[in-house]
């Protein structure tokens, strides 16, 4: 059976504050092999909420769902919302 890695890296220097990777929207980050990438810039077309919330397009639970994946991304900084 293989041996599984169980050390890990710690990118905060060990405080209590946490990490920020990439300080600015125009900063680069890749994850998984991809070539790192700048935030696609904002949109109101299509990254405001409230365009989100009148669609006819989906039911309570699809919005509610999207709505999530949404909020996720704009807690990771994924989301640009300016």
């Amino acid at each position: 059976m293989a041996t599984i890695q169980t050390t890990y890296e710690s990118i905060t220097n060990n405080t209590v504050d946490g990490a920020i990777i990439c300080s600015g929207a125009t900063k680069k980050i890749g994850f998984y092999g991809k070539v790192p990438v700048a935030q696609r810039a904002y949109s109101s077309a299509v990254h405001a909420t409230s365009a989100l919330a009148t669609s006819a397009s989906f039911g309570a639970t699809q919005l509610a769902a999207l709505q999530e994946i949404q909020s996720t991304l704009i807690g990771l900084g994924i989301w640009a919302t300016v």
